[in-house]
């Protein structure tokens, strides 16, 4: 069986309360890349308020790592004792150049119809 798709996410919405092994996307820029513990840092600004999403990149590795880039990331959220989320990379794709208020409105705009059409 095919994993999930994953449900879009901002970045300012992943905290504790996404369940363990959620399928999520999301992005951000990259501000850190730490190849030997396989790990990265996408960052996003929201209102003048900074966030963090920490990514595990073993299943994605090696690639080659542009910081301050834009990048998309689609994976399963893990819990980690400290560090809060964690990002378990399925995909890391370079998106920059990408319109970000164009995506953060699709993003409602989809998650409008897909409550629309549960109703």
């Amino acid at each position: 069986m095919l994993p999930s798709a994953g449900v879009y996410y901002f970045p300012w919405e992943i905290n504790s309360s996404v369940p363990e092994g959620e399928a999520l996307r999301t992005f951000g820029r990259l501000c850190f890349y730490d190849l030997a513990r396989s790990k990265a840092v996408l960052t996003a600004q929201h209102s003048s308020a900074q966030y963090r999403v920490c990514v595990d990149t073993k299943f994605v590795e090696p690639f080659q790592a542009q910081l301050g880039s834009r990048y998309m990331v689609l994976g399963e959220v893990e819990h980690r004792e400290g560090e809060g989320p964690m990002v378990k990379a399925r995909i890391l794709t370079c998106v920059e150049g990408m319109n970000v208020p164009l995506l953060e409105q699709a993003i409602e705009e989809q998650r409008k119809y897909f409550h629309e059409r549960q109703e």
